[in-house]
Order: structure tokens, then C-alpha cells, then sequence
């Protein structure tokens, strides 16, 4: 028999990974990397991931569909608390665990608290994914990939394999995959050719918004900006070759004293925010766009149960 007609014969297989890890430990940029486009919001302050987001690789004996899910730390608020939740929830219903740890940072106590919780999950198949491996050199990587097998030997458990990658580099994140899909079950396609995510657009063009606001503050409002699109219509009495979507949404803040610090000096900051979300909001909905911005306060929303569901958690 030649190895083409085995491989033709080879059962297609689907299934959902799930990206685990402490925040900022590259979940989001290595989800998108895999799906190479934009499904996660990434920035450089972590939490900043509030949606399970779930990115679809396409391959054609495979289809990988991606969970990334908000980091689990040590809740502060109503918000962390549910934002654990829906970490423990996805956890249960993957056929594989992904468990994101950066090169650049020893193992430290949030890692080894995550490991704990993993321990106890005995069925799922669980892959540890060594992120960032572009800021490190040769030993300081040997001694991350020989502390983390030493982490799951101390738990009682064994990793299924142990995997260096770089997503900004596009080191082994290939390879990732070619590892993660032998572990999901024999399955058809779950989603259409062609889709590259299952959340609502107007939830994407939010999160776009958010992550531009989030870069705009630094460290004055990590935490406290949600983002909910009103609206999203096509401008009418366009002609068909120039056609414009009109998006209209609002910028919510805890305190009437941070409105200052999104709108920024005669408005120059929310400005930014726009110019750099549309950008993006183009390239995803691939047609332009009119970007109405508004800043709102829900006070304390982060704390409020009725604020957090009309914020959407």
C-alpha cells in the first residue's frame, strides 16, 4: 500500500485545546500565531482576556479549535472570581490542556498553583508549551524545559510533551500543532472551511476597542475599562462600490475621574483609541469603517453583578 493511499485513510480528527497558564504568559499571542490572524486581544498588562475565545485551525486531516481563556490568579473582585470560574469550566469540557509558561521567567508560586489544579485533572491529556522562547538563550531555556519536568514528576503526573515555542518569532508554533492534533478525538469538522472563530463580531470590534484603550492608559486603568458596541449598520444611500459600516460603542470606566484619562488632552488620547481599533476593526470586517466613540462611568462595575451582566460577564 503506498503512503499516499495510508495517509487518505487516515481518520480526520477534531477537538477543543485549551490555553492555560498565569496572566501574560503569551496565551493570546500564541492563539493567534496558530490561527495566523488576530482572534485574541493581547496586551502587555495581564487580565487583560475576558472572553473565551476560541480560534479555529484548519488543517486537512485536522481541525484544532482553540480556547483561550482569561489567566488564573488570585481574585480581587466579583469579575476575578468568575473569570476563575470560567477557567475550571473550560478545563473540564477540553480533550487537551495546553499550560503556557514563559521562558523568560522562573517558576514561581502562580505556576506551580495552576500545576496543583492540573494535577487533579487526570484524564485530560495535558501539554506543557514553553512561550517567549526568543528572549532567552540556550542554558537559560535548558534550565525552564528541566524545571517543568521536574514541576510535574513533584505532582505526581506527566506531561504528554513538552514544547519550546516562540509565537512573535514563529518558532516551532508548526509544530505545536502538529503535537496537539494527534491528542483530540476522531471527529468530522466541527466548524465551516474558512471560519476562524466563533465569537459574535460585534464581541471581536469590542475587544479590538479595548485593547487599543488598554494601551492608550499604561498602568492608570489596567483593570477598569469594559467596552460594549451599541450598534453596528451599514451608512445607507451608499453606493455599492464605497460602501461605510457605521459603529457606534461605548468606552465604561469605574470613576467619573477617569474619564480624564481615556479622553486625554482636548480629546487626543480616545482619538488614538479610535484610529488604532478601526484599523483593525477593518481588517477583520473587511470593509471600512466610521468609529463612533463614547465614554461612559458604571461605577464600580467590576463589583456590581447587575453592572457585570449588562457589561457582558
Amino acid at each position: 500500500m503506498s503512503a499516499r493511499t495510508q495517509s487518505s485513510e487516515a481518520p480526520h480528527r477534531a477537538g477543543f485545546a485549551c490555553f492555560v497558564g498565569r496572566p501574560n504568559a503569551g496565551k493570546s499571542t500564541l492563539t493567534n500565531a496558530l490561527v495566523g490572524q488576530k482572534v485574541a486581544i493581547t496586551s502587555s498588562r495581564p487580565q487583560t482576556t475576558r472572553h473565551t475565545v476560541r480560534g479555529i485551525v484548519h488543517r486537512p486531516e485536522a481541525q484544532l479549535i482553540l480556547v483561550d481563556t482569561p489567566g488564573l490568579h488570585k481574585p480581587r473582585t466579583l469579575l476575578g472570581e468568575r473569570l476563575n470560574d470560567v477557567v475550571r469550566t473550560t478545563w473540564a469540557e477540553v480533550d487537551v490542556i495546553g499550560f503556557c509558561l514563559p521562558a523568560d521567567q522562573k517558576l514561581g508560586p502562580g505556576d506551580k498553583f495552576i500545576a496543583k489544579e492540573l494535577a487533579g485533572i487526570r484524564k485530560t491529556p495535558k501539554v506543557a508549551i514553553v512561550t517567549k522562547t526568543d528572549l532567552v538563550d540556550s542554558k537559560q531555556l535548558a534550565e525552564q524545559l528541566i524545571a517543568i519536568d521536574q514541576l510535574s514528576k513533584e505532582l505526581g503526573f506527566e506531561w504528554q510533551e513538552i514544547v519550546p515555542v516562540s509565537a512573535v518569532g514563529d518558532l516551532q508554533v508548526s509544530l505545536l500543532a502538529d503535537l496537539l492534533i494527534p491528542l483530540l478525538p476522531e471527529s468530522p469538522p466541527l466548524y465551516p472551511e474558512g471560519d476562524l472563530t466563533d465569537e459574535p463580531e460585534m464581541v471581536m470590534v469590542a475587544e479590538l476597542i479595548r485593547e487599543a484603550a488598554l494601551e492608550g492608559v499604561r498602568d492608570e486603568l489596567p483593570h477598569s475599562i469594559a467596552v460594549v458596541v451599541e450598534e453596528m449598520l451599514p451608512r445607507e444611500d451608499r453606493p455599492a462600490d464605497r460602501p461605510l459600516l457605521d459603529i457606534h460603542a461605548n468606552v465604561y470606566i469605574e470613576r467619573p475621574s477617569q474619564k480624564g484619562i481615556i479622553i486625554g488632552p482636548k480629546g487626543k488620547r480616545l482619538k488614538d483609541v479610535g484610529t488604532k481599533s478601526r484599523k483593525h476593526i477593518e481588517a477583520l470586517l473587511g470593509t471600512p469603517v466610521f468609529l463612533d466613540l463614547h465614554v461612559k462611568v458604571a461605577k464600580d462595575w467590576q463589583r456590581d453583578p447587575k453592572q457585570l451582566r449588562k457589561l457582558g460577564f
